[in-house]
């Protein structure tokens, strides 16, 4: 007898429809084709066990079965219950009804309790598309698969529960999600900018790189609070759009780091340690995974001591910085991930962790500057906008109580800022903030008056600036415009924007 399951397979943050053909006739054997995995491929062991305990059997007959289309790759053991289900209506053991109209997935133990699995939402997106009624999984990626709307999603603990609903078609595992009530209860940040002591200067710079979604790099001895203003960088951002929510909880969902949550409502804050490997930050591997750029998507990359990252693990972030995407490239197939992420970094202005003018700082010699600050490549540091020297707080305000103002304060502004650049670029989609424009945009938006091409100029000449900051400097002043709510950029605008390049100053990095 011949039996059709339908599951699924996640590539990328996408999801394709697999059919599982299970066919039961005389003679002995197990048979698995259709290009599975070494995990798909020992599923028989643990199916065999669950079956026994839910008071079924492994049929003493030949079981061939096959995986379509057979040319995509089936990884991981989340094929496990449509298996062991088209095994059992094969044999005859059980007659649902209907059962074509569910997408069904799940990991089985050996007995019968169902586990989760990787990408219930990209899963729960494809079967809608599908045209299925619903789809069946474990019951800890429930709210994650019910984000979707228009289907139904029923969740299971056990195989003789699936099975059961099956039969019966009650509605008791039926989950239910309110998508656009998670998204209007927006979390509180525990981290607030109104906790900071002093750092007025820095703390406006950070409002700039949120407004515009420019990335940025603070420069400052240890103790200064690079890492505490990074931290709170989140808190100031626009609130997640519905599309970035969804793109967001997907790259996680595949990760497998939705720990059974809905939808991820918090623009995401990636921290990883400067021991991390390529693979690691941009993604890959033998079966790829999003690396923590695309974890990052839609909310912050902090890197914390730049210049202790390896180099090789620094350059290959230049595409995904560019691009805002990563692609990983394998001799069968290619997978594209998101990483559209706002870049902190924080770096020491030497090896001893001070400015070379500070009193008591050590002196260093030319060569290990160069070695020190050479980590950080030309064509990395031009794809950061802000450079920022931060100076520790004196003795005198960290004895005061904190007068800042607070990130909901700080984020109205943004919000504002963000609210006209969306109209700018209204019949450019793939353009959502200042940072993307690239050159025909800057001269289409960042017009100067002649008084303001003096002062850039001039400024150029002086502390002769790199080619590189005229653009990074045109980008910024359109955002602290936007902030001031000026149609145009004005000579104060573009002053303060010399102000953020510190790096291309002579006697940084040449």
């Amino acid at each position: 007898m011949l039996t059709q399951i339908f599951g699924s397979a996640v590539f990328g943050i996408e999801a394709q429809c697999i059919t599982i053909e299970v066919h039961i006739h005389p003679g002995v054997g197990y048979h698995l084709v259709g290009l599975p995995d070494n995990a798909v491929k020992e599923s028989n062991h643990r199916i065999a066990a669950a079956l026994m305990e839910c008071g079924y059997k492994l049929p003493g007959k030949r079981i061939t079965i096959n995986m379509a289309p057979a040319d995509l790759r089936k990884e991981g053991s989340a094929y496990d219950v449509p298996i062991a289900l088209g095994i059992l209506v094969a044999s005859g053991q059980v007659k649902p009804e209907q059962l074509n109209q569910w997408l069904i997935m799940g990991e089985l133990s050996l007995d019968g309790s169902l586990r989760p699995v990787r990408g219930a939402l990209p899963m729960a997106l494809q079967a809608k598309a599908d045209g299925f009624k619903g789809i069946l999984l474990p019951k800890e990626n429930g709210q994650e698969a019910a984000i979707v709307d228009g289907i139904e999603v029923h969740t299971f603990t056990h195989l003789n529960a699936l099975i059961s609903f099956l039969i019966t078609y009650h509605r008791d595992n039926l989950v239910d999600y309110d998508l656009s009530s998670e998204l209007k209860d927006q979390p509180k940040n525990l981290l607030d900018f109104e906790d900071v002591k002093g750092q007025e200067s820095i703390k406006r710079c950070m409002e700039v790189a949120a407004a515009g979604g420019h990335n940025i790099i603070l420069i400052g001895p240890p103790g200064s609070g690079k890492t505490m203003l990074a931290k709170r960088l989140p808190s100031i951002l626009p609130p997640m759009t519905t599309t970035e929510a969804l793109e967001t909880t997907k790259i996680h969902s595949v990760a497998g780091r939705m720990k059974g949550g809905g939808i991820i409502r918090s623009r995401p804050f990636r921290a990883p340690h400067h021991t991390i490997s390529d693979v690691a930050l941009v993604g890959g591997g033998t079966y790829p995974q999003p690396g923590e750029i695309s974890l990052a998507h839609h909310g912050v990359l902090f890197l914390d001591e730049l210049p202790e990252f390896k180099r090789g693990v620094l350059e290959v972030m230049r595409q995904p910085l560019e691009d805002r995407e990563v692609t990983i490239a394998r001799a069968k197939f290619t997978i594209t991930y998101p990483a559209s992420f706002m870049l902190v970094a924080s770096m020491n202005p030497s090896p001893s962790g001070y400015f070379q003018d500070d009193i008591g700082s050590y002196g260093h010699s030319g060569a290990e500057m160069q070695r020190y600050l050479g980590k950080i490549s030309g064509p990395l540091l031009d794809r950061i906008d802000l450079h920022i020297e931060v100076q520790p707080v004196p003795f005198e305000k960290l004895a005061q109580s904190p007068l800042s103002e607070s990130s909901d304060v700080i984020r109205e502004r943004v919000v504002s800022a963000r609210k006209q650049q969306a109209k700018r670029f209204v019949k450019m989609p793939h353009i959502h903030h200042n940072a993307e424009m690239n050159s025909k945009q800057i001269r289409m938006f960042c017009t100067l008056s002649e008084s303001s091409l003096k002062l850039l100029k001039s400024a150029m000449d002086k502390l002769r600036l790199s080619a590189r900051a005229y653009d990074r400097i045109l980008k910024v002043a359109r955002t602290i415009a936007d902030l001031d709510g000026s149609e145009n950029i004005e000579d104060r605008h573009v002053a303060e924007a010399i102000q953020y390049r510190s790096l291309d100053r002579e006697g940084w990095l040449g």
